[in-house]
């Protein structure tokens, strides 16, 4: 079974998008370095830019980020943000697979050709993105979903890609998470430009 990472770019506060889902500047290290994520050979597997440039951030978060994203097979994220970035057109930025966790259907006749699968039930969607997956890591999109696929028991590891801004409100990392879980040591901390790559595996209750 693959790895399940809980995974977002948010701001010191804990806030992955302000309460009208503007991001502000959280993802600006993503286009202001001067290192592509993928090198040049990888033609636009990541890149969904439309201008050839693509993500492009600093030497020092490039190792991470890259094998961050090659470990990927499979996407899990809520209906909202679904909707925000419509799916980013059946073509996800990492991974073959899209698992949305939704009590809607997905969109008739929409991009058909794409491996985007609907539940309404965060283990059923969990257990179907094992399945997609394999040996390869789960990214579960932090947020609300997130947070009940963290509070089910079904999240390794919590990645956060942490951006030196205060949002005040908005939507939390954690979504409305009401338990308290113990994480281990960071066992990733990398400073990047204007970001700050951390990584800590899921403690398990004995």
């Amino acid at each position: 079974m693959g790895t399940v990472i809980m995974h977002n770019v948010v701001s010191v506060d804990g806030f992955i998008a302000d309460s009208n889902d503007d991001v502000g500047p959280l993802h600006d290290w993503y286009f202001s370095g001067d290192t592509p994520i993928t090198e040049p050979t990888d033609g636009a597997e990541f890149d969904h830019s439309g201008d050839g440039g693509g993500f492009r951030v600093s030497a020092r978060s490039a190792p991470y980020v890259r094998a961050m994203w090659a470990r990927i097979g499979v996407i899990v994220m809520g209906r909202h943000f679904f909707d925000l970035m419509n799916g980013w057109e059946g073509q996800p930025p990492t991974g073959e697979h899209v698992v949305v966790v939704s009590h809607r259907p997905k969109p008739e006749g929409w991009h058909p050709e794409a491996s985007y699968h609907f539940f309404d039930d965060v283990r059923a969607a969990m257990a179907a993105a094992q399945e997609l997956g394999g040996d390869r890591a789960i990214a579960v999109n932090a947020g609300e979903v997130g947070g009940q696929i963290l509070a089910a028991g079904l999240v390794d590891e919590v990645a956060m890609d942490v951006v030196p801004v205060v949002f005040g409100t908005g939507k939390r990392y954690f979504g409305g998470i009401d338990t308290q879980l113990l994480l281990e040591d960071p066992h990733v901390v990398i400073e990047g430009d204007r970001v700050l790559h951390l990584a800590f595996k899921v403690r398990r209750q004995p």
